[in-house]
């Protein structure tokens, strides 16, 4: 009887002892998986709230005084590249009437006009055949409503039209001659200046403006 216990003893012990040997080989791997992962780089998308521009072809006149003629308006508009906050290509390439809408962060009209935008596409006034692009620009961390990706998220805009993020140097907003915020600029399917726009704009203002684009 002693001798069955003894082994029965003898085998529990062993299980014990494999057990522990078993688990602390877990825990090392996990240790050594989670310092390796800290050593990668994340997978997960980074955000930028600028971007790189390129700027293909004549940039733009200053808009100046908004009772003078825009020299501007026939013009062919410079087709900007860039980017989006999360890395994904923006272009203004030709082809169908669109409105650019030059966005600061920081600015009052902006945070009004931008909800308004988002409005007037959900009430389905929205122009059809006619595209809108956001550019993000003059970014800058020091002043209120930053992040502009945050913000512009927040309002649901990027989830109804695409939004580019300008250069530290504000490349796209001075290549299309930016006076204020927001910066409105109509092109036509051939990219030419059709109107260009400082300010808060009513929403039946802007209606009127692309639907004559989009049926010339």
């Amino acid at each position: 009887m002693s001798t069955k216990k003894s082994s029965s003893a003898a085998t529990g012990k062993a299980v014990w002892i494999i057990g522990v040997i078993i688990g602390g080989v877990i825990a090392v791997t996990a240790v050594v998986s989670l310092m390796s992962s800290n050593d990668k780089p994340s997978t997960a998308t980074a955000t930028s709230e600028f971007s790189e521009i390129t700027v293909t072809g004549d940039v733009l006149p200053p808009l100046g005084d908004a009772a003078a003629a825009d020299p501007a308006v026939g013009m062919t508009a410079p087709v900007l590249t860039g980017k989006g906050f999360t890395g994904n290509v923006v272009t203004t390439t030709p082809g169908t009437p669109t409105l650019l809408v030059f966005l600061a962060h920081w600015c009052q009209f902006c945070q009004r006009e931008v909800p308004l935008l988002v409005e007037w596409d959900k009430a389905g006034k929205f122009p059809a055949g006619v595209d809108v692009i956001a550019i993000a620009t003059a970014t800058d961390a020091a002043n209120p409503n930053y992040p502009p990706s945050m913000w512009l998220t927040r309002e649901e805009f990027p989830v109804l039209w695409p939004v580019m993020a300008d250069s530290k140097e504000r490349t796209a907003g001075e290549a299309f001659g930016l006076s204020g915020y927001p910066f409105f600029t109509l092109l036509d399917a051939s990219g030419k200046v059709v109107k260009r726009m400082s300010g808060e704009i009513p929403m039946e203002e802007l209606t009127v403006l692309m639907n004559a684009v989009a049926t010339s």
